[in-house]
This record gives C-alpha cells, sequence and structure tokens, in this order.
C-alpha cells in the first residue's frame, strides 16, 4: 500500500560521509591528529560482546591494510605541562634548557638556540606514569580494570 502522506525526513543534521574522522576530531582520551590508541586493559574488560564486534573490525581493518609495512609503534604515556613547571630532566626530554641570562632572568631556549617567547604559557608535552591499570602488571596497578557498562548501541 502506498500512503499519500510525505515519507519523514529526519530533523537532525545530514549524516556525516567522515563519521570516524568527525569522532575522532572531537574524542578526548587517546587520540591526537595521527593516531587513536587504545588501552588494550580496557578494550579487553569491556563486554563480551563488544569485544568480538571489535575483534571483527580491527580484522577487517587488518585485511583491507595488511599489505602496508608496518612498523612496531612504542606508546608513551605522556601530558602537557606549563615550560616553565618542568625540572632538568624534563627539558632535557622536550628539547629546552635554561639559563639565568644577563638581566639576572630566567631564559629559555630550544636545543637549536631560539628563545623561548612567553615560557610561562607555553606548554609542551611531557612523558608521565600510566594512570591506566595494566593486565597482570605488578604493584598497586596489577588490578583489573573495573568492568565497563554495557555498549548503548
Amino acid at each position: 500500500m502506498f500512503t499519500p502522506n510525505p515519507i519523514p525526513r529526519p530533523s537532525g543534521p545530514p549524516a556525516s560521509s567522515t563519521p570516524l574522522g568527525d569522532y575522532l576530531s572531537e574524542a578526548s582520551h587517546g587520540v591526537d591528529s595521527g593516531y587513536a590508541v587504545l588501552p588494550r586493559s580496557l578494550a579487553e574488560s569491556m563486554p563480551l560482546p563488544w569485544q568480538q564486534h571489535m575483534r571483527q573490525l580491527l580484522e577487517e581493518f587488518h585485511q583491507a591494510f595488511g599489505h602496508l609495512r608496518w612498523p612496531i609503534y612504542q606508546v608513551v604515556p605522556s601530558r602537557y605541562e606549563l615550560l616553565t613547571d618542568l625540572d632538568d630532566d624534563q627539558l632535557a626530554e622536550v628539547g629546552c634548557t635554561v639559563e639565568v641570562g644577563d638581566s639576572g632572568e630566567l631564559e629559555y631556549r630550544w636545543r637549536d638556540g631560539r628563545t623561548v617567547e612567553n615560557p610561562e604559557t607555553k606548554q609542551v608535552l611531557v612523558s608521565c606514569m600510566d594512570p591506566i591499570p595494566h593486565r597482570g602488571s605488578g604493584g598497586g596497578q596489577g588490578q583489573q580494570p573495573a568492568p565497563a557498562p554495557p555498549p548503548t548501541w
């Protein structure tokens, strides 16, 4: 049967042609402009149906791009800190030095000798302790992450 009434149209914005890119652009946990990182211990603590679905998606992804030469990735937990809050080891990590200038003020310089403008507002990425618990690691971090809530599909 056909109805003379018009077909109702969705009232929201049109569907995106880049839904994953849109989501990752807005996500803040484990995402930067080049990579999306999922802590394995958290992914493995998700409910079994979620894990099965993710396994299938990853298998398709790796099948599609298995012909590429993949490097081994080393993920380093990091956080943004103000340059002026860093200790000597952290300054070395980000390629910066600090010394007392002729005026008696601290001067921050990049490895190539350039002066850091406004170091008190300059944020840099430095390594930090990983706050995500890992499976089977020693100490207080050996605890299993709390089970994830069920997905809302």
